[in-house]
């Protein structure tokens, strides 16, 4: 997949967008195939309609059974709903609005069916308090996926006894053939006063200035590219622009639901990752342009930045220099900083350096939900180009990934300092050393994903890690909750094993602060762990 890696899909490989749609109208379920039910990983429900798990039957369900949770909940605000611009995002919101129409649910949809970002519904749920939201979004994930997310009322990703309880309603409902799913005709649904527009637009963007200095990037005239990779935030970026007056050249504004411009990721597949050095070969190109250029996703809770200096980040880099320099720029006196465990430990050196305390977290944003909200922390970030932060009154502004104030941020990071994200990162690494990270996917059967789940430290017979005495092995974070693998830490490196909760696959993640052969060898080292488990 190497040689086609980076380069502009070629037309035969471009999804069938009428056979999506049709197929999500007409395929009909296999209650008894686990595969076809709704099933929430760290972001909601991601299927396809090809593969008979994201169809009609799967969105009538799963939004009974988030009726049915706020009404156990007791939760009768309103409810914000957000979508995407994958092909099945717009029959999936019809769906949606059937079902919340038929109910009474009182709903916020975007005016004229507008695109809308997963921030921007995490950020109106916030400002309405008690009420909730549905972003029917698969992320960065290929054209043929569909997905659907519940945020709670405290405006993030909803959390795993939530989740579990919509997930097994919804398969209820599936496997009594929607028996008890409330349904009107979607003409009849928009009718209902229950059912409104609203317009989602203009208070995120009139509210930027209370999370970004954005007067100082404005005074700097500095030259911005925001690529929008034909995602959710098309028109907010445009608001933006138009609201600041900002020099700011925007690409891949209109949806396409091929995505026909993207460059092809890694494995030769189109994907929306604004992380990928090959998704994002286009705007990389383009570097030098701009100072300071940046993508999002499709549904742009995450970010990717593009200096002149440095090319594209690597997202450890960037959640480094924003830490850093939110740490020195606010006065966030007293918070701490939220990460994954599977984040750099430059991370670790950056908060110790700024004498902030650390919280260690398993992946999926939702463990930053409530320390946002709680003032415990200032920045939750993860390894994966997705975070969010404070506003410069200490309150919270999104507990939901926010790729667009990220993207701002490193247009102020330079408006301030007067260097880009990838020279500060350079400094940073004069200082705390030049660390080395990797991730690695292999294959694992659904047997072995469950054993490298319920590790124990017990389970690893090793005293040493390429060469350095082990220091800890951990199975929980520093939060208490379990990761749902294992990292083993020594001195100068380290690494974490983790199963997928969405793929057959399980990664080893790993970093060395001393050089590519020592990350090799704790690669090596990891693999040998895993082989002597399986």
């Amino acid at each position: 997949m190497e040689k086609i890696a980076g380069k502009i899909a070629p037309k035969d490989m471009l999804e069938n967008i009428a056979d999506l749609i049709s197929a999500y109208y007409t395929k009909t379920i296999d209650t008894n195939d686990m595969s076809q039910l709704i099933s929430f990983g760290t972001s909601g429900h991601r299927g396809s309609s090809l593969k008979n798990s994201f169809n009609e039957a799967h969105i009538l369900a799963v939004t009974q059974a988030v009726v049915d949770y706020r009404n156990k909940e007791g939760i009768s605000e309103a409810l914000y709903i957000g979508m995407d611009t994958h092909a099945l995002s717009t029959p999936a919101h019809k769906s949606t609005l059937c079902v919340l129409g038929a109910n009474g649910v009182n709903t916020y949809y975007a005016a004229n069916f507008e695109y809308t970002p997963t921030p921007v519904i995490s950020h109106a749920i916030l400002t309405h308090i008690g009420s909730d939201g549905i972003v029917i979004t698969p992320s960065h994930n290929p054209p043929s996926d569909g997905g659907f997310k519940y945020n709670g009322i405290d405006g993030g990703p909803a959390d795993v006894d939530a989740t579990n309880w919509i997930e097994n309603k919804a398969n209820e409902y599936l496997k009594n053939n929607l028996l008890g799913v409330n349904i009107i005709p979607y003409e009849e649904a928009l009718k209902q006063n229950c059912i409104k527009e609203y317009d989602f637009v203009t208070p995120y963007v009139k509210d930027l200035v209370n999370v970004i200095d954005m007067d100082a990037i404005r005074k700097s005239g500095i030259k911005i590219g925001a690529d929008c990779m034909g995602g959710s935030g098309m028109k907010y970026y445009h608001a933006i622009r138009k609201m600041y007056g900002l020099d700011m050249d925007i690409f891949n504004d209109t949806a396409d639901f091929t995505f026909s411009f993207m460059h092809l990721d890694y494995d030769g597949k189109i994907r929306m990752d604004c992380s990928s050095p090959y998704a994002m070969a286009g705007l990389i190109a383009l570097k030098d342009n701009y100072d300071i250029a940046f993508g999002n996703d499709t549904d742009f809770d995450r970010h990717g930045i593009v200096t002149k200096s440095k090319g594209l980040l690597n997202p450890n880099h960037y959640l480094s220099v924003a830490i850093d320099y939110l740490s020195k720029s606010r006065d966030f006196d007293g918070l701490g900083i939220g990460k994954t465990l599977v984040s750099s430990s430059m991370i670790d050196r950056v908060a110790n350096d700024n004498q902030k305390e650390l919280f260690e977290t398993p992946v999926g944003f939702k463990w930053f939900v409530k320390p946002l909200i709680d003032g415990k922390i200032f920045f939750g970030g993860e390894e994966s180009a997705g975070a969010s932060f404070l506003r410069f009154d200490k309150n919270v502004w999104s507990t939901d990934k926010d790729g667009i104030i990220l993207n701002l941020l490193s247009a102020e990071i330079l408006a301030k300092t007067g260097i880009d994200a990838g020279i500060y990162y350079a400094n940073l690494t004069s200082k705390h050393g030049s660390p080395i990270y990797a991730r690695i996917d292999a294959v694992a059967s659904s047997e072995q994903k469950q054993k490298l789940k319920n590790l124990t430290p017990q389970d690893i017979k090793s005293d040493t890690l390429a060469g350095e005495k082990i220091e800890s092995i951990l199975t929980t974070a520093s939060n208490g909750a379990k990761i749902g693998g294992l990292k083993v830490n020594a001195k100068n490196g380290w690494f974490a094993l983790r199963p997928s909760g969405t793929e057959d696959v399980y990664k080893i993640y790993a970093e060395s602060f001393i050089n590519e052969e020592h990350l090799k060898q704790i690669q090596t080292d990891a693999k040998k762990i895993v082989d002597s488990l399986f």
